[in-house]
């Protein structure tokens, strides 16, 4: 599960730390990249040893978006670029829905800059921890290209005024803002963040991984439902959670007042 580009390291805690490592290129969702995040956080997302997944980054940028370079060559085609281009898109949407379907918990670690596509990434994560000195922009709108793509993720995590300013005008969004319209959930000095990412990480990997999957999947499904249809399918959900191992295990120990033992089923 390693690769040159994205560097993965598993704990005994059952935290997964996946670096994106193309500092280079600003870490940008190069055709490469993508590949590599698609098959890793598959590979993850069945692999039992791994509870939780930290989404970080070395050099400057955290994720300057989509690979311009590689977008741009695709227009000498006989097509100027539609196939290439739709390809492109379809790649990087299904990452972006690897990240929301995988069964496990997903936190983005926020250093530098995350722009258009690195920003939709940040979005796509479950949570997000960012240092007080990383920035946030959808700043398509100043090249001729509106963010559509990192719009779904972004209007997904903020009110719709907050998406659309940041979509509107491609302006830069301290951390700080970040984390007051709810793109990110916390921020952190610089050399405090690591440690803020893995107190969060250990806290929730010593959940029951089965119980933390139940609910990730459960909560995407139903906020796309209207609100009858959400509390229909959130009681099955719990019907089905309570007859569970887990379910029994915890809530005995609960009422005996002792530490529950997973095993994660």
């Amino acid at each position: 599960m390693t690769d040159d580009i994205l560097l993965s390291d598993l704990d005994r805690d059952g935290i997964l730390r996946l670096t994106l490592n193309d500092a280079r290129r600003r870490n940008a969702l190069s055709e490469a990249m993508l590949e590599a995040l698609g098959r890793v956080m598959a590979e993850a997302g069945a692999d039992p040893a791994v509870r939780v997944i930290i989404l970080a980054a070395n050099g400057p940028a955290y994720c300057a978006g989509h690979d311009l370079k590689e977008m741009t060559a695709g227009r000498a085609d006989p097509d100027r670029g539609r196939a290439y281009f739709t390809k492109a898109m379809a790649r990087c949407s299904r990452v972006m829905q690897a990240i929301v379907n995988c069964p496990k918990p997903v936190v983005a670690e926020v250093t530098g800059i995350a722009t258009a596509a690195g920003c939709q990434l940040v979005a796509s994560c479950d949570l997000a921890l960012a240092a007080e000195t990383a920035q946030f922009s959808t700043p398509g709108v100043h090249i001729g290209l509106f963010c559509s793509t990192p719009m779904v993720a972004l209007s997904r995590n903020v009110g719709n005024k907050h998406a659309m300013e940041m979509l509107l005008t491609g302006d830069m969004v301290s951390a700080t803002r970040a984390a007051e319209i709810g793109l990110v959930n916390r921020v952190a000095p610089p050399e405090a963040l690591r440690e803020a990412t893995m107190a969060l990480a250990r806290k929730i990997a010593s959940k029951s991984s089965m119980t933390l999957a139940t609910g990730k999947r459960a909560f995407y499904a139903q906020r796309e439902m209207p609100l009858a249809e959400a509390y229909d399918y959130a009681s099955q959900v719990m019907v089905e959670n309570m007859l569970a191992w887990d379910a029994e295990e915890g809530i005995g120990a609960f009422i005996e007042k002792r530490a529950p033992e997973w095993q994660d089923r």
